[in-house]
């Protein structure tokens, strides 16, 4: 006797079964934002979330020159604030939040005198946001910008970056100078004020993103061979490091847009990295792109695309929201500047 049930059970439980498997999880459902646009439209700039406010810093203006600019953003408000500049105006600084404080490492700054150029400094500041002040620190052992920061437990620890070779006699690096690429981790601690070096990285890299999860810190994407963007390789490798052995895992898996000059956050255990440039001898873009890395499961999930591409953007987690602000929607070196007051946010809505 033929049994229907049986026999649907049979030919479409499999089906089923994939769709429910392939379905995507609830906590990836997503819509994007439109927030009040950030006041000075610049590229290069670099945001940092700390209590419950999302901080703008840097900006790289035509010819090189260094802005310094500080903004608070405050969510409740949808409002932002100018604060006072940074003591020292400089541009690829590694940010990172520190139990309420916002630390600057390293980073780039004009030649005293000659033509203009990237040259490397070893500055590392505290900025107070109650207070809006800033503080001299221990300087970075090592002179180079364009490194990521990242916070595992009460230490700091800023990786890669690029620098002068130590035989040159340049001051600074452009695309006529000698320039190094950096794997150097160093590891700062805020309590002391204090700096010890740590296991390079395997692959060394300027321009990347990084996130945190679960005490580890992952550093993502970025250039190899050089900080100038015509003549560097964009590089879609992902390296893990923990800290509590000091050790860097086997490579994990890659990100599936190599890109460079990123926005990052990190939101519910997963790294979202944004927009982005690359280029080759045929190809000069900036990224719309969107994509999750789970270390867990070590996969990337595509997310809905950001409303307007660009590169050198701020980036930071607040609430239930990733805020992606300004940039350049121009890919570097063409000597076209399209910078964007652009502000939106990708909010990650409940579970359903």
């Amino acid at each position: 006797m033929f049994d229907s049930r049986t026999w649907i059970s049979r030919c479409f439980a499999p089906v089923i079964l994939a769709l429910i498997l392939c379905a995507p999880a609830a906590h990836t459902q997503t819509k994007w934002v439109k927030l009040a646009p950030f006041p000075e439209p610049a590229e290069e700039i670099s945001g940092v979330a700390a209590g419950g406010k999302l901080y703008v810093f840097a900006g790289l203006a035509p010819a090189w020159k260094p802005m310094g600019m500080v903004y608070e953003y405050d969510p409740a408000a949808d409002k932002w604030t100018k604060k006072k500049p940074m003591t020292l105006p400089s541009h690829h600084v590694a940010f990172a939040s520190y139990e309420g404080k916002i630390y600057a490492f390293g980073g780039f700054v004009l030649p005293g005198s000659g033509p203009p150029a990237w040259l490397p400094i070893n500055n590392a500041w505290e900025y107070d946001p109650q207070n809006d002040s800033w503080k001299a620190l221990a300087p970075l052992p090592t002179r180079r910008g364009s490194a990521v920061a990242a916070v595992v437990g009460d230490k700091i620890y800023v990786i890669g970056g690029v620098t002068t070779p130590a035989a040159s006699e340049d001051q600074g690096i452009s695309p006529t100078r000698p320039q190094l690429c950096l794997g150097t981790v160093e590891e700062y601690d805020p309590a002391a004020n204090t700096w010890r070096e740590r296991t390079p990285m395997p692959t060394p890299r300027n321009h990347a993103a990084a996130g945190v999860v679960d005490g580890k810190i992952y550093v993502i994407g970025g250039r190899v061979g050089a900080a100038f963007i015509g003549l560097a390789s964009d590089i879609s490798v992902v390296e893990e490091y923990d800290p509590a052995t000091d050790k860097w895992g086997a490579p994990r898996a890659r990100m599936p847009t190599a890109r460079s000059a990123m926005g990052v956050g990190v939101y519910g255990g997963r790294i979202y990295v944004a927009g982005g440039e690359y280029q080759d001898p045929h190809l000069m873009a900036t990224f719309r792109a969107v994509e999750a890395y789970d270390p867990a499961t070590n996969s990337w999930e595509t997310m809905p695309s950001m409303p307007v591409s660009r590169h050198g953007l701020a980036a930071g987690v607040i609430g239930n929201r990733l805020h992606l602000v300004g940039g350049d929607v121009q890919s570097a070196g063409s000597g076209i500047y399209v910078s964007t007051g652009e502000h939106d946010a990708l909010e990650f809505r409940p579970d359903r």
